[in-house]
């Protein structure tokens, strides 16, 4: 398959293939009942229940080899899914409780494990450190002191997930502030769950280029210019807003409207296990619903190769290897 997409917006836990949650944990003895559905895939309803789901299915998942294995399995359905390159959520709270020699190893065996898998199938990976937003600022600082050690190819970046209406985004000013000054490229969730004012408080304080979400930008017609203006780019998950409800189908969602406006746009699948999707189904939908073409398509990886937070060699290359090749 030709690889041709970027995706900027993806948990690494979160695209845990169901299969191999159930392996592990049948390894491990962990009774994992209700996680799944009679088909084998995740089963949960509403976002509350998602995110006690995610939390029971990743509780499998407790060493750096757990996690370099974890990384195989979800580079090679990038590769199925046509993708050249991927950034991924990992965070420090989940790998090694903020010790700042068991999140090198982790991140090591993260790391590992995508070079073995780009060498094999192309894919490029590079990680986003995480902070969890009700974790609390506190928290948040040593997030931070370990993304700040460990800056470099491959954690290109620093970004917070999380509970959306916890806390005051001015709390976690000073741990951007740290991964900024370590020169960690930032973006942070806002605008998914809470409104349009989340996403002028997070721009304000937190000084972000990108932005999980943000969908909620539509909302306030001022904000939408403001975005366009600043050329701030929405990592924008469609099918994960209309699984858990925020847009009822398709043609609700604001990506076109807001794209119309000038506002930069890139297409990922956030949890896409969970969410039953993919970026194959993405691509699909918003055809059927937008009237996309590949031009449409190829012009949305662009925005996305262009707001990759790896380093100037490997944008290169990407942008290169997106250019329309001669028939």
């Amino acid at each position: 398959m030709t690889r041709d997409r970027i995706e900027l917006h993806l948990h690494l836990e979160g695209a845990a293939p169901p299969k191999f949650i159930a392996g592990l944990a049948a390894e491990k003895s962990i009774n994992l009942d209700g996680v799944f559905a009679e088909d084998g895939g995740y089963a949960f309803d509403g976002f509350a229940h998602f995110l006690e789901v995610y939390e029971a299915a990743t509780s499998v998942l407790k060493s750096p080899q757990d996690y370099a294995r974890l990384t195989q399995a979800v580079l090679e359905e990038q590769a199925a899914q046509g993708i050249l390159y991927t950034e991924v959520f990992v965070s420090p709270a989940f790998c090694g409780e903020y010790d700042l020699g068991a999140w090198a190893e982790y991140l090591a065996a993260m790391g590992e494990a995508a070079a073995k898998a780009e060498a094999q199938d192309g894919v490029i990976l590079r990680a986003i450190a995480t902070p969890v937003r009700h974790f609390g600022p506190d928290a948040a600082r040593e997030a931070a002191a370990c993304a700040r050690e460990s800056a470099g190819e491959f954690l290109v970046g620093f970004g917070m997930g999380g509970a959306e209406q916890a806390g005051r985004v001015e709390e976690f000013a000073y741990a951007f502030d740290m991964a900024r000054e370590a020169e960690l490229h930032l973006t942070c969730h806002a605008g998914e769950w809470a409104g349009p004012e989340a996403i002028r408080d997070t721009l304000k304080h937190l000084d972000v280029a990108r932005l999980g979400h943000g969908v909620r930008a539509v909302e306030d017609e001022a904000l939408v210019d403001d975005l366009a203006e600043r050329g701030t780019v929405l990592e924008l998950c469609p099918g994960s807003n209309i699984a858990l409800g925020l847009y009822p189908n398709w043609r609700a969602h604001p990506i076109e409207r807001l794209r119309a406006r000038g506002v930069k746009v890139t297409v990922s699948t956030d949890d896409p296990p969970f969410f039953r999707t993919s970026m194959s189904q993405e691509y699909a939908r918003l055809a059927e619903a937008f009237d996309w073409d590949d031009a449409e398509f190829a012009r949305l990886n662009r925005v996305a190769a262009e707001a990759a937070f790896c380093d100037e060699e490997t944008k290169s290359r990407l942008i290169k290897a997106l250019e329309p090749k001669d028939v």
